[in-house]
């Protein structure tokens, strides 16, 4: 018999925890950290998506998933393309058309985290993004046009043109923020969710990191804080298994990041990043446990960025790994064709969405090269120090 753990939640809770075996514990009441429940990477039919699923979606929210999905792979692709373009210009030539660019952080092949969590949320929640937020950005409902003006630099940006690519913000839709410093945004997810939790409103916070941010001593400090005070917060590990330039296998000890939940007592599970329902419903739970006071949680999110750490590095990554996630697990021919298969959308459909997201991206590039650059007599504006 395995010994029985007890554990006091600070809101007045007794979370009861049986180990059942040598890798596995039931958490009562509120969902279970097991390694046992964890979902297994799923390397072979595209069409086997979402088969253990228990959770009911309905129709109309997974076509919107699948349309925002490919809003954020054509978005990102074009933000590539038009960097690739202007890098090659003269800087006069550039500011004197209107289209200059800044470098971005391509989140290509990473579509199922974003989609998959933001679809979770409700629209008075909140997130917090990184460096590599563009996708979080479009899945919490942020204007794409007002987010290419901002990587051009231009007042009619979601950041007034001041941000850029790594710094944009838009309370309205509860994107709190993107951050350009590797684990920067962990601690700043506890003040929210702390605000939430004084107001004694509903509100819960998704806060996305990366597997490097996971060895940073912010991320132990915040969940070590996030258990303590029982915060309505979800980290979300997204663990696209390279850093700049160094994979995962060789900076992160242990297999699973998602394992490290249960050095703080808190609810942590591990699921295949590509596959956005397997996302949708571990991330459901999490903030169904944040929202009934239960505290905070860890969910990794297994994926794969396709591209250089940034626009503009080379990318030296075995050739034969990004073909087997490129093409063999990309998770969004591997969405659509489970939707296909279970009639909820047909080629037809397919076909018009595509045109119709090509079309909203490259109005969005529009916008931004018709809008106009800052004001230089406002450079002090929108400073707090």
């Amino acid at each position: 018999m395995w010994p029985r753990v007890l554990r006091w939640s600070p809101r007045g809770k007794w979370l009861e925890c049986v180990k059942q075996n040598a890798g596995s514990y039931n958490v009562r009441p509120g969902y279970c950290t097991s390694t046992a429940s964890k979902h297994v990477l799923d390397t072979g039919s595209r069409n086997d998506l979402g088969r253990n699923q228990p959770m009911t979606i309905e129709r109309d929210k997974l076509i919107e998933m699948l349309r925002v999905m490919q809003s954020i792979r054509a978005f990102e692709c074009k933000a590539r393309e038009l960097y690739e373009e202007n890098r090659k210009q003269d800087w006069n030539e550039l500011r004197a058309t209107g289209t200059m660019f800044c470098a971005v952080h391509s989140s290509e092949g990473q579509e199922a985290v974003a989609v998959g969590a933001c679809a979770a949320l409700n629209p008075d929640d909140y997130i917090i993004s990184t460096h590599r937020g563009h996708g979080h950005c479009i899945a919490k409902g942020a204007d794409m046009k007002a987010m290419m003006a901002e990587l051009m630099g231009k007042e009619g940006g979601i950041s007034k043109g001041r941000g850029g690519s790594m710094h944009m913000f838009d309370p309205e839709v509860g994107l709190l923020g993107s951050n350009g410093i590797v684990g920067g945004g962990t601690p700043l997810a506890l003040g929210v969710a702390f605000a939430s939790q004084y107001r004694g409103t509903d509100e819960v916070t998704l806060c996305f990191f990366g597997d490097g941010a996971a060895c940073e001593g912010t991320f132990h400090e915040s969940l070590n804080l996030a258990a303590l005070w029982t915060l309505p917060v979800v980290f979300v590990c997204e663990n696209n298994e390279y850093a700049v330039t160094i994979s995962a296998e060789d900076s992160v000890a242990g297999p699973d990041i998602g394992d490290r939940a249960s050095a703080y007592g808190i609810p942590g599970e591990v699921v295949d990043g590509n596959d956005v329902l397997a996302v949708h419903e571990a991330v459901a739970k999490a903030v169904s446990w944040a929202r009934e006071e239960a505290g905070p949680s860890l969910i990794e999110c297994k994926t794969w960025r396709w591209h250089a750490h940034c626009t503009g590095l080379p990318d030296r990554r075995d050739p034969d790994e990004i073909y087997h996630w490129t093409q063999e697990r990309d998770p969004l021919p591997r969405f659509e064709q489970y939707l296909l298969g279970q009639q909820i959308i047909t080629d037809a459909k397919l076909a018009q969405m595509r045109k119709e997201t090509n079309e909203a991206v490259e109005e969005a590039v529009a916008f931004g090269e018709a809008s106009n650059w800052p004001d230089p007599t406002t450079v002090a504006e929108y400073l707090w120090a």
